[in-house]
């Protein structure tokens, strides 16, 4: 097959980039590992890259997302060696980067690649220019460009979206952040302008995931987090040296849970997915499962460099209950939602979840397109700008055609629609199955390791 595709493409031919399926998967007993968290593998590599020496990864999650992060590090003058295994980077120190004239950086799909690379770029003696595919052009740069030009650098959007150029100040001042919106990007790229920049930067910022924080706590670099109910209050003193960080990284949550969903809505099912990231601000999917009636458990709990993981055990579901979600869980499981409505759609009752603005704010606008994928499956739904009800079908059983356009070429949008037509039935036809390279390439071959069949 991939002798055929390359045959297509060097003749200019279109390549098949559907997914076919039409039978739903067997009952299955099996064991899985998943490869490294995205999320952690990206800010490894900047960290890495400020570090003073060598720093090696394993279990680097090798997707396009990634790829990009080291593309663009080496664009910056960063020595980097991988491979399949491991990962080397040889950084120099605080702002060792080389600022070419004329530089463009593509960040590709990567949101988080963008914007956290913005807080690195602040002492730029150069204009660089940040670039991205169509779905990344069309996503708000604001939230980060805003607050760091407090630093003082200088920020030209298209209309606060990509393309975006950067000019950095050589005398960067300390700032306070007020972050509203659980973004744990808008965060984190603050924290990184902060590295070298001397004096107290201070955030209070909206409860996100953490592993910034917790990197540079591992780092033993001087920062305070004050945990209260909504914010949490962090401040961090700049211009210290970052050692090298050695890193096995912990397998990802958000892959995990396309197979945590799948194991509890299939039939007879049972599933050991090893060594996953259960970091509590990633988490609010396994709490918000169980709170349904999914039934996950965790064994083998430990940490490490800071970070909590443990070994997941799914078994499948026989009666699900509807959720009136927590606003409070949003930010925890906001990659995951759209998994979280496919359970919704199988309780015995009506599910509500509100607060969800930012789930349109991603690769593309996933509240509306998970209620359209509902909707074709034959669940009512009602929706609104950051809400959405779905009432369940316990008996739902799929046997008419249903075809997936993915126009932005989703992963998460792509990855749903799999798990739904395994679970459910019909004859599905999934758009742009390319996608997963962006965060999980090796999806399909997981999938079909537990007896998918797919076409």
């Amino acid at each position: 097959m991939l002798i055929l595709e390359s045959l297509l493409k060097l003749f200019n031919l279109p390549v098949n980039n559907t997914l076919k399926i039409s039978d739903q998967i067997n009952p299955f007993n099996k064991v899985l590992r998943i490869e490294g968290d995205k999320s952690l593998s990206i800010r490894w590599a900047l960290l890495a890259s400020q570090a003073q020496g060598k720093s090696k990864a394993s279990n680097l999650l090798m997707s396009e997302d990634v790829l990009n992060t080291i593309k663009c590090l080496k664009k910056l003058g960063v020595k980097i060696r991988y491979s399949k295994k491991s990962c080397e980077i040889y950084g120099k120190g605080l702002n060792s980067f080389k600022y070419k004239k004329n530089l463009i950086l593509d960040c590709g799909n990567s949101g988080t690649l963008g914007r956290l690379l913005m807080g690195l770029l602040i002492h730029s003696n150069n204009k660089i220019k940040i670039v991205g595919d169509k779905s990344l052009s069309k996503r708000d740069f604001t939230r980060v460009t805003v607050p760091l030009s407090k630093f003082g650098a200088n920020f030209k959007t298209n209309s606060g979206k990509l393309p975006v150029d950067v000019l950095g100040t050589k005398k960067p001042a300390p700032i306070f952040y007020h972050e509203k919106r659980g973004s744990a990007q808008c965060k984190s790229s603050v924290l990184l302008a902060a590295l070298n920049t001397n004096g107290e930067t201070k955030i209070r910022a909206k409860k996100s995931r953490n592993h910034t924080e917790v990197l540079l706590k591992y780092l033993n670099l001087p920062i305070n987090v004050k945990q209260n109910k909504n914010y949490d209050i962090i401040k961090f003193f700049g211009k210290r040296k970052i050692k090298p960080l050695n890193y096995n990284i912990p397998s990802d949550i958000s892959s995990s849970a396309f197979f945590i969903v799948l194991t509890s809505l299939s039939k007879k099912s049972k599933l050991k997915i090893k060594n996953i990231n259960i970091n509590p601000s990633r988490t609010g999917i396994i709490k918000i499962l169980r709170m349904m009636g999914v039934k996950i458990k965790l064994s083998n709990i430990k940490f490490h460099k800071g970070e909590k993981i443990a070994d997941l055990f799914i078994e499948s579901s026989k009666e699900l209950k509807p959720i009136n979600c927590p606003p409070k869980l949003n930010s925890s499981a906001i990659d995951e939602f759209l998994l979280i409505f496919l359970v919704a759609a199988k309780a015995n009752g009506v599910s509500s979840f509100r607060d969800l603005s930012e789930l349109n704010k991603k690769e593309s606008p996933r509240l509306k397109l998970g209620s359209m994928i509902l909707n074709k499956m034959g669940i009512k739904t009602i929706l609104t700008n950051n809400s959405i009800k779905i009432f369940g079908n316990p008996d739902l059983k799929i046997r008419k055609k249903i075809k997936i356009n993915n126009f932005l070429k989703d992963h998460r949008i792509f990855m749903t629609s799999t798990i739904a037509a395994l679970v459910f039935g019909g004859r599905w036809h999934i758009y742009d199955k390319d996608s997963i390279k962006t965060s999980f390439p090796s999806f399909l071959k997981k999938i079909r390791s537990l007896g998918a069949k797919l076409s």
